[in-house]
């Protein structure tokens, strides 16, 4: 099923990796790989760019965080390819992604001359940014096609173990999901509490959002890197946050 009705289906900017997602997903559908084993392959393509970024490897880095993108398309392809929705898969995903952001920051503020302060802040705002783009994401899905089994709007309790998967083990890494996102959904959710009551979101208005998605902005780091701007990395994603105000001021006044 798609993630989306034909009508609601806009350019993501952020999600360039997914045809690649699609055929490594494809190419395991038969095979043994889980889409944990898969996330897992992710988490190690992402350490790789940042042994590369520490080596100064920049071109080789920029490869290994595409392919991050592109990996991390296929878990979730690979589960609905084998009917094997999972809450650990959904939450391990996030909890990798995070993870990775904050080690990238760090080692691009080790490799450079900013502060770790500085570094902190970009974090902060890359999280915002990407909080963003998947709150309103998740909105539009839940009402294009009734959302999936594993991703909500809200996320105030733990759910029930599906097919497959242990409770325990959905309980924990739940917990560790709130602590990690939780602060995060509540700011932006606080910035635009309205947004789950619109009808839909126009496809130019999801396509210009999706300039926030992970994959956009793990795309800015891959092109930033082997130019020669690593010292601006840090600052650029400061100031790129600036624009959620001006995307939830759009939502406000023109979509309803």
């Amino acid at each position: 099923m798609s993630k989306l009705t034909a009508e609601d289906q806009f350019l993501d900017l952020s999600d360039y990796g997914r045809s690649f997602g699609r055929l490594l997903a494809q190419r395991l559908k038969n095979t043994r790989f889980t889409p944990i084993h898969v996330t897992l392959l992710f988490g190690i393509s992402g350490m790789i760019a940042v042994y590369c970024i520490l080596m100064g490897h920049y071109y080789l880095a920029a490869f290994f965080i595409l392919l991050k993108s592109g990996i991390d398309a296929a878990d979730g392809e690979l589960a609905r390819l084998k009917k094997t929705p999972s809450y650990t898969g959904r939450y391990l995903d996030s909890l990798f992604d995070i993870l990775l952001n904050f080690i990238f920051l760090m080692t691009i503020c080790y490799v450079s001359q900013t502060t770790v302060w500085f570094t902190l802040l970009a974090f902060i705002g890359l999280q915002l940014q990407g909080t963003l783009y998947n709150y309103y994401y998740v909105i539009l899905r839940t009402k294009s096609v009734g959302g999936d089994s594993t991703s909500k709007v809200f996320e105030y309790k733990t759910p029930r173990a599906l097919p497959g998967e242990s409770q325990q083990s959905v309980a924990v890494l739940f917990r560790l999901y709130t602590v990690a996102y939780g602060a995060f959904d509540k700011i932006i959710h606080g910035l635009d509490p309205e947004a789950y009551k619109v009808k839909t979101f126009p496809n130019w208005f999801m396509t210009l959002l999706s300039l926030y998605g992970l994959g956009f902005q793990l795309f800015i780091m891959a092109v930033m890197l082997p130019m020669g701007f690593i010292e601006y990395i840090i600052p650029f994603f400061i100031a790129y946050t600036v624009l959620i105000f001006a995307l939830v001021g759009i939502r406000k006044k023109h979509i309803h």
